[in-house]
């Protein structure tokens, strides 16, 4: 392959955001390529504002300002008394309320700054909070061993054992007494050794509410039967009605079995889609998402000293060389940004026609769909179509799907044709949403459901399907009401 098809390749299996960032570098390395400000900024014209307004009104605000500035200036003293102070001769800027605040708008280290881990911020509370030198080095031990939901990896007394030759006479009571202050710090429940002592530790919050006694009662001896989702049992073991104990376990959810992740140490991965779906006087229509991308050109005044130099000669011979081989690359990099755009629009719109349904109807009218079927329709091949349609997103009036989202396996049906797997998986999503509470459906019995509407599916197919879109199995799925 030729180096301009490597590329076209390349560029064609990078994600929006790696392309972003693959057009910066190119501008940065290749002085032929610059962005097109004109079209840049026309993206901001858009709008029913007028430019010739705007530009009045920024005159007669700068001649308002030259006119303030000027009085503001005549009243300047030459010298001043040693008792004077700043605010009596000169003008706070700062409490005008028309002046922006630079300080609150531009905070560039906060901005910038590294997501905060919940060890910083344990120990920033920690700084803040009158301690011993000896609990202070108990608690840095502590939370040290914290992961990130906010369980100790270890427990109180293997803090005892690695820290009682360093510390004389360290008694086990010290440590759990400081972990015991630790687990009221923000967020409550960190430092804790396991499930049952994190809630017990955020309900005593709720100590004035009036189920806080069977509440801590479940939580302390029952925690095993509620996590098996065994009411009955539940109602005989702490003695309470099933109304009143549907109450209490509303009270447990409020609760936090994972407080670490309130601290939030990802930064927020925004997904920008390629192309958009919309429809139009009843026709659906693809468009590029030209905004994702800076729009780029040939700069005109280096491409011109090519030709000046054919008719003067006087530049030199290294630098025209320099200049051609860029304007080159950089021709080439338009033109396979070019034949990126035409491909995905392509098979983008091959899509859409191809999953009508499901635009019209939902998933559960989704279509059965491999690579080769768009490859045939488009005359590509399915190593192209699987480039296309990988980390590209469709932006469409029911949310933001990846390509691939929309090529899936199938599965036969009594009446001789095809069901998608995607529709099968929207259906268990249904039945399962208007299952009984008290007797959820199992797999076994979602297969007979899915054979009564003609889909011929096996019990395990189901459960792979439940378990792809995160629904738990049946005895998990139990409610009270």
């Amino acid at each position: 392959m030729t180096p301009q098809l490597q590329q076209a390749i390349r560029l064609l299996q990078l994600s929006t955001v790696d392309l972003q960032q693959e057009i910066q570098e190119f501008l940065e390395s290749n002085p032929l390529l610059e962005m097109d400000e004109d079209d840049f900024e026309e993206s901001f014209t858009s709008d029913n504002i007028s430019t010739k307004n705007n530009e009045k009104q920024e005159v007669a605000e700068n001649t308002e300002e030259i006119k303030i500035d000027s009085e503001w200036t005549e009243n300047i003293p030459e010298e001043l008394s040693i008792d004077s102070s700043w605010e009596d001769t000169y003008q706070n800027s700062a409490a005008s309320s028309d002046t922006p605040n630079y300080d609150s708008d531009f905070d560039f280290e906060s901005k910038n700054a590294p997501a905060e881990s919940l060890q910083d911020h344990l120990i920033w509370q920690l700084n803040l909070t009158p301690f011993s030198d000896r609990d202070i080095e108990i608690a840095y031990s502590l939370v040290e061993c914290i992961q990130p939901d906010g369980y100790l990896s270890v427990t109180p007394t293997d803090i005892w054992q690695s820290l009682k030759d360093e510390l004389d006479e360290l008694e086990e009571d010290e440590v759990i007494a400081v972990q015991h202050r630790l687990q009221r710090f923000d967020p409550i429940g960190s430092c804790s050794v396991d499930l049952r002592e994190c809630l017990l530790v955020q309900l005593e919050i709720y100590q004035q509410h009036p189920l806080y006694k069977p509440t801590h009662n479940l939580i302390n001896n029952y925690l095993a039967l509620l996590g098996n989702k065994d009411f009955p049992q539940l109602c005989r073991k702490t003695k309470l009605k099933e109304e009143t104990l549907k109450k209490v376990i509303d009270l447990i959810q409020q609760l936090n079995p994972r407080p670490g992740n309130i601290i939030d140490q990802d930064n927020t991965d925004y997904i920008i889609p390629d192309v958009s779906v919309k429809k139009r006087n009843g026709a659906w229509q693809v468009e590029l998402n030209n905004e994702a991308l800076p729009p780029v050109r040939i700069n005109k005044t280096y491409s011109s000293m090519i030709t000046n130099h054919d008719k003067s000669n006087t530049a030199k011979s290294e630098d025209i060389s320099y200049i051609k081989n860029s304007l080159q690359e950089a021709k080439w990099f338009l033109k396979s940004l070019q034949s990126r755009n035409e491909t995905l629009l392509k098979v983008a719109s091959c899509i859409v026609e191809k999953q009508i349904d499901f635009f019209e109807k939902g998933e559960e009218a989704m279509k059965p769909m491999i690579l080769h079927d768009v490859a045939e329709e488009v005359n590509m091949h399915e190593s192209t179509i699987s480039r296309v349609t990988t980390q590209k997103y469709m932006h469409t009036p029911t949310g933001i799907f990846e390509l691939k989202y929309f090529f899936s396996s199938h599965v036969n049906t009594s009446s001789g044709g095809e069901c998608s797997s995607t529709a099968i998986r929207a259906m268990i999503k249904k039945l399962i949403a208007d299952e009984p509470a008290k007797k959820p459906l199992s797999d076994n019995k979602l297969a007979t459901i899915l054979a009564d509407q003609g889909i011929q599916v096996a019990r395990r197919t189901v459960a792979k399907y439940r378990e792809a879109i995160n629904i738990p199995p049946s005895n998990e799925r139990k409610r009270l009401i």
